[in-house]
C-alpha cells in the first residue's frame, strides 16, 4: 500500500491547488483554536479570584450567580461557622463594583472593589501580604496591575515612585500598592483594600452584611465531615446561605458563565462552524483531486487494484493535508494567543490538552470529508472511461 506514495505525489503535482488547501485547513485550524481559546480564556480568568483565596469552606447567599452578582447575607452565620469540628478561622469578604476615575484623562471605568478583614487575610496573591499594614489606614488601596489599561498607567508611576490618588465610587483615594490577578469577562480590573475601607466607598452598604464568608480548617480537618455538619446545622436551619467547598465554589462561578449567558455557546459555536468550514474546503480540494484522476484510478482498477486501495489513496491524501494544515495554523494560533493577551490581560495561552484536541478535530474534519469523496472512486469503472 505505501511501496508508491501515490496520495503524496497526486497532492504535489499541482502546488498552488495544495497551497489554497493548505491555507483554507490552516484558517478552520486557526479559528477553532481562538475559540476555544477565548473559551477556556473565560473560564479560567472567571475564577482567578477563587484560586487565589487561602480557604476551605466558602459561605454565600443561595440567591448569589457570580461574582458579578452576588447576593448578600449576615456574617452572623460565618460566626456560627466558627463552633464546627475542624474550623480554625473565618474571614468576611465584601465584594462591589465602583467607576474608577482614570488619575490621567478623568475618564470613568467600572472596576471591582474587594473587601477583606486585614487581620485574617484570605488571598494568596504577589503583594496583599506585603501590604497589609498599608490597606489598614484609610482610603488606601492595592492596585492590580494587571488590569486593563484604560485604568491608566498605574503600575508604572507607582514603581516609579509618584503618589498615585483618584477617585473611587466618588470618594478619594490613594494606591498604596501593587498586586496581580488580573482581568477577566466580568471585570475589567481589581482593587483591594480593607474591609473598614470598602464601607467607606460603599456608604449604602453595612458592616456586617458581607458577600463570601471563607472559612480556614484546622491542618488535619475532615473536609467533608465539616461541610456536612455545617449544611446540617447553618444552610438547613437558617436557608440564608449555601455552604460551597473551594471546587465547588469555582464549579458555580464556571457553571454560570457556561449555562447562564451566551458567551459560552457562542464560542462553541465559532468552533463548530470552523470544523464545518474546514470540512466543506478539505472535500473540494478531495473531490476535484479525484475527478481530474479519475481516468488513473480506472486504469489502476483495470489492473487489478482493489476498491480498498484506492480508498486508502484518497484517505492517505486527507490525512497528509490534516497534518500539513495544522502545523501552520497552529504556529499563527500561538502569535494569536500572545497579541490577545497582551490587547486584553486574559489568561489565554496553548495548552497541550487544547492542541491535541484541535489535531484531533482537523484529523477527524479531513476523515469525513475523504469518506464522502471516496464515493467518487467508486464509480471509477474502466468501462466506461475507456
Amino acid at each position: 500500500m505505501f511501496a508508491i506514495p501515490l496520495a503524496w505525489l497526486q497532492l504535489k503535482r499541482e502546488t498552488v491547488r495544495l497551497l489554497i488547501a493548505l491555507a483554507g485547513i490552516g484558517f478552520a485550524v486557526i479559528l477553532m483554536f481562538i475559540q476555544l481559546g477565548f473559551r477556556d480564556a473565560l473560564f479560567d480568568s472567571a475564577v482567578r479570584l477563587h484560586q487565589n483565596l487561602q480557604a476551605d469552606i466558602f459561605l454565600v447567599s443561595p440567591q448569589s450567580t457570580a461574582l458579578i452578582a452576588m447576593q448578600s447575607f449576615s456574617q452572623r452565620r460565618l460566626y456560627q461557622a466558627l463552633g464546627a469540628e475542624g474550623v480554625e478561622s473565618i474571614s468576611p469578604i465584601y465584594l462591589d463594583f465602583a467607576l474608577w476615575k482614570n488619575p490621567d484623562n478623568r475618564s470613568t471605568r467600572s472596576i471591582l472593589v474587594v473587601g477583606i478583614d486585614p487581620a485574617n487575610p484570605v488571598f494568596d496573591l504577589p503583594g496583599v501580604v506585603q501590604n497589609l499594614d498599608k490597606i489598614r489606614l484609610p482610603d488606601i488601596v492595592l492596585f492590580d496591575d494587571a488590569s486593563r489599561a484604560e485604568f491608566g498607567p498605574i503600575s508604572e508611576k507607582y514603581q516609579q515612585g509618584q503618589t498615585i490618588a483618584t477617585e473611587v465610587g466618588g470618594r478619594r483615594i490613594q494606591v498604596g500598592g501593587l498586586i496581580t490577578l488580573g482581568a477577566s469577562f466580568g471585570a475589567d480590573g481589581n482593587l483591594v483594600t480593607s474591609d473598614l475601607n470598602f464601607l467607606r466607598m460603599f456608604e449604602r452598604r453595612s458592616k456586617g452584611i458581607i458577600d463570601v464568608g471563607a472559612i480556614k480548617l484546622k491542618p488535619g480537618a475532615d473536609l467533608q465531615k465539616t461541610v456536612a455538619e455545617l449544611r446540617r446545622t447553618i444552610e438547613e436551619k437558617s436557608g440564608d446561605v449555601k455552604v460551597l467547598t473551594k471546587q465547588e465554589f469555582i464549579a458555580k462561578e464556571q457553571n454560570y458563565w457556561k449555562s447562564s449567558t451566551a458567551i459560552g455557546f457562542i464560542f462553541t459555536l465559532g468552533t463548530a462552524i470552523g470544523f464545518v468550514v474546514g470540512t466543506v474546503i478539505v472535500y473540494q480540494i478531495l473531490y476535484t483531486d479525484v475527478s481530474d484522476h479519475l481516468a488513473e484510478y480506472a486504469t489502476l482498477k483495470a489492473m487489478g487494484y482493489k476498491d480498498l486501495y484506492l480508498l486508502s489513496v484518497v484517505f492517505q491524501e486527507a490525512l497528509i493535508l490534516s497534518v500539513l494544515g495544522y502545523i501552520p495554523g497552529f504556529l499563527l494560533a500561538l502569535g494569536l494567543y500572545s497579541l490577545t493577551r497582551d490587547a486584553t490581560s486574559l489568561p489565554i495561552a496553548m495548552t497541550s490538552d487544547r492542541a491535541l484536541v484541535v489535531f484531533s478535530l482537523a484529523v477527524f474534519m479531513c476523515a469525513i470529508s475523504g469518506a464522502i469523496a471516496v464515493r467518487k472512486v467508486q464509480d471509477a469503472d474502466p468501462a466506461d472511461i475507456f
